[in-house]
């Protein structure tokens, strides 16, 4: 049994971490968030110890270290722009550690991680766990067998409807979260690249507050991209039905099914790691590279390939004042 340690208890994504550690038959001895409202964690570890403040948490976690009952893994559901100096936390402290996507914001962010890494002889890994999802390991198996040189057509659309309260919080802040490419759309740029090669060129139309679109040649695919986060860009067929999430992949036209199958992809993701097979800081690089570049790139509008979903009229901030 390993004794594990979560930074971030508090989060959306934190239930699905303690689930994982405990579906894998080990232990939470402690956890801390600046808020308290944390009590989902009766539901998986009602002995562990919490703390809002880190001092706190970090001197509790150096007496277990004393009393031979020392962290094995931290886990990491922090806010994105704390990913870095949490990460470094659970080096020094001489325990691997679990990262929540994106992993960083930055890609020199990562050479400095590996250089602690080796400093304290431990190891990250970052939860990418589309690639553990059936139907993408199907598709990875379909392209890698495909000898003839093909050049597939591939769309990408995610819309996560948000309300006002997301650009209230650090995920509104785009130097916090990285904004809307890299607080929704890492994983699914991880999957592209894993699945159909590196990028050759990358192009961004449409890039606001609350929606992102591009086009991508690489290696095996041409992909046109969107990413949103408000419901009036979703497609009416998904309105009608009260719907406020839409995912869809497809390939040459045909729809690829992987809307199933996400409630266990964490615990899976845990199982990976524990078997010595998670996926580090080099697995991570071309997905921070893409949130980068993309962040950080200039918009050309709707000109080109560009996904049908572009073309969705934009909307002002919520925040912006009516004159």
């Amino acid at each position: 049994m390993k004794n594990f340690a979560l930074i971030g208890a508090a989060g959306y994504i934190a239930p699905r971490h303690m689930k994982a550690i405990r579906d894998t038959q080990n232990n939470l001895l402690t956890a801390f968030d600046r808020f308290d409202s944390v009590g989902v964690i009766d539901s998986y570890f009602p002995e562990a110890d919490f703390f809002t403040e880190f001092e706190r948490f970090d001197r509790h976690v150096e007496k277990l270290k004393r009393e031979s009952n020392k962290v094995d893994y931290v886990s990491i559901c922090s806010p994105n722009y704390l990913h870095d100096s949490h990460i470094r936390f659970g080096l020094r402290i001489g325990a691997d550690v679990i990262c929540e996507k994106p992993l960083v914001l930055n890609p020199w962010n990562i050479d400095a991680l590996k250089e602690v890494e080796r400093e304290h002889g431990k190891k990250v890994y970052n939860i990418l766990q589309l690639r553990l999802h059936p139907s993408i390991i199907a598709l990875k198996k379909q392209i890698d067998s495909d000898t003839s040189g093909k050049i597939h057509d591939v769309d990408l659309a995610y819309i996560t409807s948000r309300g006002h309260w997301y650009y209230s919080s650090w995920k509104g802040d785009v130097s916090k979260s990285g904004g809307i490419a890299t607080n929704i759309g890492v994983h699914f740029y991880d999957m592209l690249t894993w699945i159909f090669g590196d990028v050759k060129k990358s192009v961004v139309h449409v890039h606001t507050h609350d929606r992102a679109s591009g086009y991508f040649e690489l290696e095996k695919a041409r992909v046109r991209w969107f990413l949103s986060i408000n419901p009036d860009t979703l497609p009416q067929s998904v309105k009608d039905k009260g719907g406020r999430t839409f995912r869809s992949l497809t390939m040459e036209g045909q729809e690829i099914e992987f809307s199933d199958g996400f409630t266990d992809l964490h615990t899976n993701s845990y199982k990976h790691i524990l078997e010595g097979n998670g996926f580090g800081l080099e697995e991570a690089r071309k997905s921070i590279e893409i949130v980068h570049d993309i962040r950080h790139m200039e918009t050309i509008g709707l000109q080109g390939d560009y996904h049908p979903l572009a073309k969705a009229p934009l909307s002002k901030h919520p925040f912006e004042k009516n004159h």
